[in-house]
This record gives C-alpha cells, sequence and structure tokens, in this order.
C-alpha cells in the first residue's frame, strides 16, 4: 500500500479559516466576518468566562511523560487545543470543529487533558468540550488529576502498538467511519470502492 496524500478539500479549508477566525476574536477581539457571524455567540460565551485565554496552545510531552515544548528534540507527543482558559484549578478546553457533531469522539481532549495535567501541575480537573460551530452542538467531557495514571495505561498500549507497527512495518487497516466515503485509499479492503 503506497502513502496517500490528502488534497485539501473545501470542508478542510473551511475548518482552518474557521479556527482563525474563532482564534482572533478570542484572542484579539477581531471582528467576525459576515460569512462566519454564525459562531459570534458561541465565541462571545468563551470569551466571557475568567481565566487565562491561550488559543492554540502548542502542547509537547517526552516519552517519560515530561513536558516540554511542542518542537523540542526530544518531544514524543504533540498536541494543539484551540482554546485553553486556565482557572487555577480548573482548566477548559475547547476544540472547534465545523463537520457534523455524529461524528464526535473526545479521546483528543482527552490525551489534551492529559498534557495540561503535565504542564499545569496545579490544575486538577480538566473541562472539555468538543464545539460544533455549524451545528451548535457541544460534547462536554471531563477528567480529574485523580484519574491520569489509569487514563495513561490505555494510551500507553496504544503508544505501544504503533511502535511496533513501525518497527515491523506492518499497518493493518482498521475499519472505522470513514472508510467508504471518505478514505483515499481505495486498496484497502474495508474501503470497498476498489482500486
Amino acid at each position: 500500500m503506497a502513502d496517500v496524500k490528502n488534497p485539501i478539500s473545501h470542508a478542510m479549508s473551511y475548518g482552518l479559516e474557521a479556527h482563525k477566525i474563532a482564534e482572533e476574536y478570542i484572542r484579539d477581539g477581531k471582528a467576525i466576518p459576515k460569512t462566519h457571524h454564525y459562531m459570534k455567540a458561541m465565541l462571545d460565551k468563551l470569551r466571557s468566562l475568567d481565566g487565562e485565554k491561550l488559543c492554540e496552545q502548542k502542547l509537547g510531552l517526552t516519552e517519560d511523560l515530561q513536558p516540554c515544548s511542542f518542537s523540542a528534540k526530544n518531544v514524543w507527543w504533540r498536541g494543539i487545543a484551540d482554546l485553553l482558559i486556565l482557572q487555577n484549578d480548573v482548566a477548559r478546553i475547547v476544540d472547534y470543529k465545523t463537520g457534523k457533531s455524529a461524528y464526535a469522539d473526545t479521546k483528543q481532549l482527552e490525551l489534551l487533558a492529559l498534557a495540561v495535567f503535565k504542564h499545569y501541575p496545579e490544575v486538577q480537573k480538566v473541562k472539555s468540550a468538543l464545539l460544533f460551530t455549524v451545528h451548535n452542538d457541544f460534547i462536554p467531557a471531563e477528567y480529574e488529576r485523580a484519574k491520569e495514571e489509569e487514563l495513561w495505561v490505555k494510551w500507553r498500549q496504544e503508544a505501544d502498538r504503533l511502535a511496533a507497527s513501525v518497527t515491523n512495518n506492518v499497518w493493518n487497516p482498521t475499519k472505522n467511519f470513514t472508510c467508504r466515503k471518505w478514505c483515499p485509499v481505495t486498496d484497502c479492503p474495508h474501503n470497498g470502492r476498489g482500486a
């Protein structure tokens, strides 16, 4: 199976534009264009929250789960929080989505929360959400520092599985909701469209 590169679609371009608009509105108060005015009420709620607001906050972790910069030579994991709000011992993470909430997956919120616990030792709880801007939907998830080690067990197992794939150069296809409609790998048995 050859490497496949996805061209930037209209949906991807729209999502990138929406993220930039949200970032500049929250961080700088830059006016929201008329084309994206539907986002204003949701973003106003976020702007009204107390706390330090960090937009497009880049987080990195070393393999032994120590905090490091996103571009550090020994970085092992990287993540970007669209919006991180620090409120003493509570942090809020918001990830903007322009797609449909039917495909909501909070796994990335969990990883970002775990990274926040490493970068901000005062944070004891992370309240996070996927904010579906086009469909005005909000999918929340909460994480507590007390359960941090338990959550890392699952992610360490996943990392070990990926490391074995890299070592052995074996990438077994895994079926998911993107297979038939969106996946560009047409020779995969899960795709169903044939090469």
